[in-house]
């Protein structure tokens, strides 16, 4: 793609004058073409983007305001785009603008504003743009109320339907008229047609003969009401029951072996064989097959505990039962960090603006280590530990880390540092490429997989 680029590099901090002037210049026909890039540090090093949405803001010289989403194109470099579109860059003039960065935990933070030029295109000389306002958010509200305009016309058309049924309903007072007349219709019949007592008594005695002769045929079949297809549904049909009649899962006795139990559903504590032996109530489902292999019956069974909703699988293989693997939830993503204790001089690290960047590490529920925070003041050596992870923290293997280290006398040049892990727990600074002030801060951000 053919590109027209306007490059700016802005340092974030609070000493930058409040807006930028730029020689940067599009014109009105630059089409998808016209792109601003942005490449943002903090302290000489490239601004993180992670967890982080950018919202550009362009107020026109005619009045126009646009607010959009910018592109992070690279998140670890600090790196976003943005492209202008065909609304905006036919307001031609002085451009304001401004980048704003919103975090996922609620922070926020102005980067810089600056201005540049949109002059107007000898082919557009005759076009007067209109002012515009646009956000990117009003899209999908306009969506939502789109959504609600549809759902509300189609209830409309159901009660329009089931008011027409109410329509054909008859009223209280049409319906006694209509009955007064079909009664006075009767009575004039049957005032014409009235029987004779005698004339009555034959007519029932042949109406009884004739009930008679179908109500004794119908007494001595065998099949009444019911086919012979009906009768072989019904005896072939599957008995096997889930739960018992109500639907409600009746409780196991105590020392129930769950391995033993057949297809259904179950609940009960002190069980065998659960995926911990602690007394607690379990959920059971259990779906056993007809397939057999190596004398064992396929079988799967889900165990659920109650107290705490932790779940686990478990199947019955060729090779007999599998092991339970317990199913992962957003409950696992929460983790507790621990903040060790500091050696050899080495103390917390508290930036000159007054914010700690507290030393702590966590494991997550796949194992990962991870390892956050600056220190500052301490002895740098091979085998000088800074502090040391407690067990089931420790790593796979001994390893080499390289990370940010301050850039305190050796302006415009970032400082790294090599620091070691130890299978042992041992975490040290071994050497840091700062030789002016080497300790003046060192930061950690590393992940490793625990042993």
């Amino acid at each position: 793609m053919i590109r027209k680029n306007g490059p700016l590099d802005f340092d974030v901090n609070a000493y930058t004058s409040s807006i930028v002037s730029t020689s940067i210049n599009f014109w009105t026909q630059d089409r998808k073409t016209a792109r601003l890039i942005f490449k943002l540090t903090k302290d000489g090093v490239p601004l993180p983007l992670a967890a982080v949405t950018g919202k550009l803001v362009l107020v026109m010289a005619d009045g126009s305001r646009f607010i959009r989403d910018v592109t992070i194109i690279d998140r670890v470099e600090g790196q976003a785009e943005y492209i202008l579109s065909d609304q905006e860059i036919k307001h031609y003039g002085d451009v304001q603008a401004e980048l704003n960065l919103y975090y996922a935990n609620d922070q926020s933070l102005s980067v810089h504003q600056f201005s540049f030029n949109i002059s107007k295109s000898l082919i557009d000389q005759d076009i007067v743009p209109i002012t515009e306002y646009y956000v990117d958010e009003f899209e999908a509200l306009r969506a939502k109320i789109n959504e609600l305009y549809d759902e509300s016309i189609k209830t409309i058309a159901d009660l329009r339907a089931k008011f027409e049924d109410l329509e054909k309903i008859e009223t209280k007072e049409g319906a006694q008229s209509k009955a007064d007349a079909a009664l006075a219709a009767a009575k004039k019949y049957t005032d014409t047609h009235a029987e004779t007592p005698a004339g009555a008594e034959d007519k029932v005695a042949a109406a009884l003969e004739i009930s008679k002769k179908y109500t004794d045929a119908h007494i001595k079949n065998d099949k009444i009401h019911v086919t012979e297809s009906e009768k072989s549904s019904w005896n072939n049909g599957q008995l096997y029951r889930l739960t018992p009649n109500d639907g409600k899962v009746a409780r196991l006795p105590n020392g129930t072996d769950i391995f033993s139990l057949p297809t259904g559903f179950y609940m009960g504590a002190n069980l065998l064989n659960v995926p911990i032996v602690d007394g607690s109530f379990y959920y059971i489902e259990v779906l056993e097959t007809a397939y057999l292999q190596g004398d064992v019956y396929y079988k799967r069974i889900i165990a659920t505990r109650s107290f705490d909703n932790l779940t686990w699988i478990g199947t019955f293989h060729a090779q007999g039962f599998r092991g339970w693997k317990r199913l992962i939830t957003d409950g696992d993503a929460a983790v507790t960090w621990k903040t060790p204790s500091l050696s050899k001089g080495w103390k917390q690290y508290v930036s000159p603006d007054g914010f700690p960047h507290t030393l702590r590490y966590t494991k997550d529920a796949f194992g990962v280590v991870e390892i956050i925070g600056s220190i500052t003041g301490g002895v740098i050596g091979n085998d000088v530990e800074a502090f040391t992870l407690l067990d089931g923290y420790l790593p796979l293997q001994s390893m080499h880390f390289i990370g940010v280290a301050s850039s305190l006398g050796t302006p415009g040049v970032p400082q790294y540092h090599r620091t070691y892990i130890g299978t042992d727990g041992r975490v040290c600074v071994q050497s840091c490429s700062n030789t002016v002030n080497p300790n003046e801060f060192i930061t950690f951000g590393f992940r490793f997989k625990a042993k």
